[in-house]
């Protein structure tokens, strides 16, 4: 009887969007909210797989050598298609394959809060799979989310769902390197309540030529990377306020619409409230986090954010990457 089942975490990203393109360090912190994949043998003719949460539709396909053919309810299922296909899967037994990432979405809504789920799915099948075709999952999981996503983005956000806890990230080498968050640093996520479209915003920067803001978001992640290493609390928020800016500038030089979606207002009014506040990764919706030397700092913020359309979302850092919880075979 097979039971595979697997897990990985979501992400933020601290600071280093857009910058960890040109080989800038980004720091990234894993958090506690994990996509879940479970693969059991199924009594039906073929392959099958639901995502609970994402979509209403059970799919069902073949899998002849490797190669994923699907018979129905494949339009849905892209990133599924694109791991398996890299796993080179060929097991003749039927299995039922569920994907489970509702808690990277809203409960009211359903929209995605933007904590990296495509990644953290990518992460958790590609060690669910691993199990049955002996393939290295780390490799398997970089390779068919940068196919997914037609060749753009760093591989942070991967990266991150593999490794657990708080990282430095380098595009070259996809190296990683474990950052210890400093205990009196506090800080508070806030989901703006509006998707972002991360895939257009990186399409969007491809096209257009290099510039001075780039150059000097380069700059500011390093130095925020380096304070970050050292732990000074004062030094970390004094240096994410002057990244901050530098993603402003970038922000304004290429037209990204980083600070859309009210994150213009709440980092303008941050100061005020004692808080270095940013949005994260893509930006123009999604999440944004707020860092404070002292904790009634944020409550004051939070009550800031919240009149401004905001909702604080209560996750936490997740010191574990992926895992293979269960394995029967």
């Amino acid at each position: 009887m097979i039971r595979i089942v697997a897990s990985a975490p979501g992400k933020l990203v601290l600071s280093g969007e857009y910058a960890v393109l040109d080989g800038a360090p980004a720091i990234c912190i894993a958090v506690d909210r994990r996509a879940i994949v479970t693969i059991v043998a199924h009594e039906g003719a073929h392959h099958v797989v639901s995502a609970p949460g994402f979509s209403d539709s059970c799919a069902s396909f073949t899998s002849d050598s490797g190669k994923l053919s699907w018979l129905d309810g494949g339009e849905d299922f892209e990133l599924f298609g694109q791991v398996w296909s890299a796993a080179g899967i060929s097991s003749s037994a039927p299995l039922a394959t569920t994907l489970d990432t509702r808690a990277f979405r809203d409960a009211e809504s359903g929209t995605k809060i933007g904590i990296g789920s495509s990644a953290a799915l990518t992460v958790a099948l590609a060690t669910a799979l691993s199990a049955l075709s002996g393939c290295d999952n780390a490799n398997l999981a970089r390779r068919a989310h940068r196919d997914f996503q037609g060749g753009t983005g760093s591989g942070v956000d991967v990266a991150c769902s593999l490794a657990g806890g708080v990282v430095e990230y380098r595009i070259a080498n996809a190296t990683i390197r474990g950052v210890v968050w400093p205990a009196d640093l506090h800080y508070a996520v806030f989901w703006s309540g509006v998707a972002a479209d991360t895939r257009s915003k990186l399409e969007r920067l491809r096209t257009q030529p290099g510039t001075s803001a780039r150059r000097s978001l380069g700059e500011a992640s390093e130095r925020f990377a380096a304070a970050f290493h050292d732990g000074a609390v004062s030094a970390i928020i004094e240096e994410l306020g002057r990244y901050n800016e530098a993603l402003h500038d970038f922000d304004i030089a290429h037209g990204l619409g980083i600070f859309d979606a009210g994150h213009a207002a709440l980092a303008g009014a941050a100061a005020s409230h004692g808080v270095v506040y940013k949005p994260c990764g893509a930006g123009g919706g999604d999440i944004g986090i707020a860092l404070a030397a002292a904790a009634n700092s944020l409550a004051s913020f939070e009550d800031f954010a919240t009149d401004s359309g905001f909702r604080r979302l209560r996750m936490g850092p997740d010191p574990e990457g992926a895992v293979l919880i269960e394995e029967e075979q």
